[in-house]
């Protein structure tokens, strides 16, 4: 039986409120594992769309084997227009078309800024706005004669805004709206609020904190970066039993009142005060408020979410309590997260409970030092009631310990819930080994994603920074596609960058902007690796996706990002003048110079020009631009004749002789074909000289494993993946790690924290590995855009018995298992219906196999035990 299933519009998960008018359609097709379907390929497909399920209208029969992101066959949508959809397929060797898929539904959300008849209203009260302010809550009542047959509500705001009617809590958003470039691109929610009405008295109500719009943000303690007041725009439609439209929408009629959040930032923490919590709030009969102003406002930059919101995505109990060495009561709940702790608490009125959080402990107290000036600490007044429980709903944390003071009574772990908070992703991949630690490390990638990707890919969580850096997102953006759906977090990313970058120039180091001094950079400079996120992070989503929209929509901030690059490298490519980043956080750079590492930046600097310009090239030829195509490649076959000018000798001998350098140029394809054998033994014999310890900052350490799998040392490979010692990937686990740490060894053996001024513990960045660990040790890699054809070359080695890998792409979940018995390798591998499969077995002929959709076994004697193989060209993406 053949089934189309998963019917998806554009990339949202949930196409509700969507801001597209033609929604392009995708869907996923599954088969029975049968051999009379084996090898299963669509041929053509029929949609039916109508305004709901029972009024469906064929767009008739489509000849083709695509299955991604179709046109859409109806009208545009207009304006809150929902509609409903549903399709079947021919496949091969069916007898007829398949059963229909079950009928799927997209609602418009307000596709133009003359939608919007509601104002962006604040508070008429005057405020400093020079440290946190408390919360403000507006509200308004109004009348409804009829029982409601549907309501919208549409809502933004300049902070973080929560919606209430009829004293109920709107939706499970955290943190809404999110974080964009506000002045360009300010995103709405849309809620259906239909169950939330009811005839006669209603108030709606918005509670208001400070947020990344006007509290502290970036690095220099600066506040009021987008403004220096909070403000609400709310539009609630409703249709009534008749058919009456009724629309209430944020103006001068509004009321402003006191919030029992006396403070809220996103850095320090939250400050509740409960006795306050029934003061002039969104139920019917309160009063005492204050007025509102309407302030000037342009609503055309009001866009439509492209990926999910935040939400709380996990709870978790304390593990242990722990006093510390001065007598603190500490939690401990296992695991490094971002998000915050949920409390039940009895005792009297005006008693003050205390939570400060931190992700380590150093010598048995709360290590607060890396946070700098981060407060984190939330505060909680008690009302005096029976039983209160509270959590607080703007500001997040990074922290596995929590030290609690000022609790009445014996402190209850049960009383205590860490609530993870993130970017409410779908989990797309899953890997697992038979080693333990390389499962942990495998785990702490995954956690170190989930606590940074908060709205925007931030570098970490905790201290007084949590930016979008766009190095890091970089290096990232494959381990993170491969884990979770990123395609809709990624494209509003990626607009910011885009918008924030302008026609000329290179992109900002953070997305969105956050200005500041950082000597001796000018405010936005050329940065190799980090600005080279405007070319590859979209080549990587068109990879995992097959979306040629993420390149055209790019393709601009591309071209600027390279034309900026090669006027700094002057006229000869050669970037003799100014100053970067590099191989940032080389183990061998001082911890207060993180930037000084043993591979010069400059090399640096004209690899990626070199490499970038050549994917860039590759862009802008799928998408018909065959002049600027020509442009782009000859700026990288330019830029590659400097590089290897300057930094390779006669027969592939690199300077430096360093393990970023030889992975780079091998990774990157700066050398002939005849320089890699040397300059890959040059590598092994690098990764040797160091310990088979890591020797890679943020450029090395995504390449370093490939460069050396990929020419035949994979033995090498496996010794620095499995390395215990200090620098290593699983240095940190010995340490009792969770997540992904900034250094190498932001934690020292004596279990103090690294004296450098700038560490965290959780960083995704050099969990960039997993990658490879995907794709080599289990040996599940994408070969066509949108894994339409999967590439199964398994390399095993380190002594590991078996590993499995299974990854979710936009045609279905294609799985990897290998197992070895003795010297018998055997592989199962799963491949989605629509697509095919190049297996590679790793035995002496290193044999080749091309496979269809379906489930595939295979068996083989292994060629040794270290599992090297005969060399591959590289071809990064």
């Amino acid at each position: 039986m053949t089934v189309p299933s998963a019917l998806r519009f554009e990339h949202h998960e949930h196409p509700f409120g969507i801001g597209e008018d033609r929604p392009r359609l995708s869907w996923q097709v599954t088969t029975e594992l049968t051999t009379e379907h084996a090898g299963w390929v669509q041929v053509a497909y029929e949609l039916e769309c109508g305004p709901d399920e029972s009024s469906l209208v064929s767009y008739g029969r489509v000849e083709t084997a695509a299955q991604l992101l179709q046109p859409w066959p109806a009208a545009p949508l207009k304006s809150r227009q929902r509609a409903a959809a549903r399709v079947r397929v021919w496949g091969s060797g069916d007898g007829g078309p398949s059963e229909w898929s079950p009928v799927a539904f997209v609602e418009a959300g307000l596709l133009d800024a003359t939608d919007w008849q509601a104002s962006m209203i604040r508070p008429a009260w005057e405020e400093a706005s020079e440290d946190t302010e408390p919360a403000a809550r507006l509200s308004r009542s109004f009348e409804l004669q009829e029982p409601v047959a549907s309501a919208r509500l549409y809502a933004s705001a300049h902070g973080l805004y929560v919606p209430y009617i009829n004293g109920r809590r709107v939706g499970n958003e955290l943190l809404a709206p999110g974080w964009t470039s506000y002045h360009h691109r300010l995103r709405y929610q849309t809620h259906d609020v239909t169950d939330h009405l009811q005839p006669g008295t209603n108030v709606i109500g918005i509670e208001l904190a400070d947020g990344w719009w006007r509290g502290n943000l970036g690095f220099q303690e600066k506040r009021n970066f987008y403004g220096t007041r909070t403000a609400a725009i709310a539009q609630l439609e409703i249709t009534d039993s008749r058919g009456e439209i009724i629309l209430v929408g944020t103006d001068g009629s509004w009321q402003a009142g006191p919030s029992p959040v006396r403070a809220a930032d996103l850095y320090n923490g939250e400050s509740y005060d409960a006795r306050l919590k029934d003061q002039g709030w969104s139920a019917p009969g309160n009063g005492g408020l204050d007025g509102v102003v309407a302030e000037d406002f342009d609503a055309s930059v009001l866009v439509a979410p492209d990926g999910p919101p935040v939400r709380a995505t996990e709870e978790l109990p304390v593990k242990a309590v722990l006093a510390s060495p001065s007598g603190k009561a500490l939690l401990d709940f296992g695991q490094n997260l971002v998000g915050h702790v949920r409390i039940r608490v009895t005792g009297q009125s005006g008693t003050e409970v205390v939570l400060r959080h931190a992700e380590v402990l150093e010598h048995g107290e709360l290590g607060t030092r890396p946070l700098r000036v981060a407060k984190q600490t939330d505060r909680y007044i008690l009302g005096g009631e029976t039983e209160e429980q509270w959590e607080p709903e703007f500001t997040i944390h990074g922290f596995r310990y929590v030290e609690v003071t000022g609790w009445p009574g014996e402190l209850d772990p049960e009383a205590f819930t860490a609530v993870v908070v993130h970017s409410d992703l779908v989990r797309t991949g899953t890997f697992e080994c038979s080693d333990p630690m390389l499962n942990q490390l495998h785990s702490n990638v995954l956690w170190g994603m989930r606590g940074n990707f908060v709205d925007v890919p931030t570098d970490c969580p905790q201290r007084n920074e949590r930016l979008g850096w766009t190095g890091d997102f970089q290096i990232f953006a494959a381990t993170a596609s491969f884990l979770y759906r990123i395609p809709g977090f990624t494209a509003s990313w990626l607009k910011d960058l885009s918008v924030e970058q302008g026609t000329d120039g290179p992109p900002p180091l953070v997305v969105p902007e956050v200005t500041f001094d950082m000597p001796p950079f000018p405010t936005r400079p050329v940065m190799a690796a980090w600005g080279d996120a405007a070319v590859l992070v979209p080549w990587v989503l068109y990879q995992r996706t097959g979306d040629l929209e993420f390149l055209r929509r790019q393709l601009p901030s591309m071209l600027a990002w390279l034309d900026a690059a090669a006027q700094a490298a002057g006229p000869d490519l050669r970037f003799e003048h100014g100053m970067q980043f590099g191989d940032w956080l080389d183990p061998a750079a001082p911890p207060n110079e993180p930037g000084a590492g043993r591979t010069p930046w400059q090399f640096v600097a004209h690899a990626y020009l070199a490499y970038s310009a050549s994917v860039a090239s590759q862009a802008a030829a799928l998408l018909g631009n065959d002049d600027e195509s020509a442009r782009l490649g000859s700026l990288g076959h330019r830029a590659r004749a400097a590089f290897r000018e300057g930094f390779i000798s006669d027969g592939g001998r690199i300077t430096p002789e360093t393990q970023t350098a030889y992975a780079v140029a091998l990774s990157f394809g700066l050398l002939e074909p005849g320089e890699r054998a040397e300059a890959a033994a040059g590598l092994a014999a690098a990764v040797e000289a160091d310990g088979y310890r890591i020797g890679t900052g943020f450029v090395g350490t995504p390449l370093v494993c490939d460069a050396l799998s990929d020419y035949g040392y994979s033995t090498a490979a496996y010794r620095l993946l499995l390395q215990t010692e200090c620098p290593s990937w699983l240095y940190p686990v010995t340490m009792g790690a969770t997540t992904i740490w900034e250094r190498w060894d932001s934690m020292l053996p004596d279990g103090s924290i690294n004296p450098g001024e700038m560490t965290s513990f959780n960083h995704y960045a050099l969990g960039a590995v997993a990658d490879w660990m995907h794709r080599s040790v289990a040996g599940l890699a994408c070969a066509e855009p949108g894994f339409r054809k999967l590439l199964v070359r398994p390399r095993p080695g380190g002594g590991l018995e078996w590993a499995d890998a299974r990854h979710e792409g936009p045609y279905g979940e294609a799985a990897v298992r290998w197992d070895i018995s003795g010297g018998a390798f055997s592989l199962s591998v799963t491949v989605p219906a629509g697509c095919t499969a190049t297996v590679y077995l790793p035995d002496v002929e290193e044999s080749r196999h091309e496979v269809g959709s379906g489930v595939h076994t295979f068996n083989c004697e292994l060629a040794q035990a270290g599992g090297a193989l005969r060399p591959l060209l590289p071809a990064r993406s």
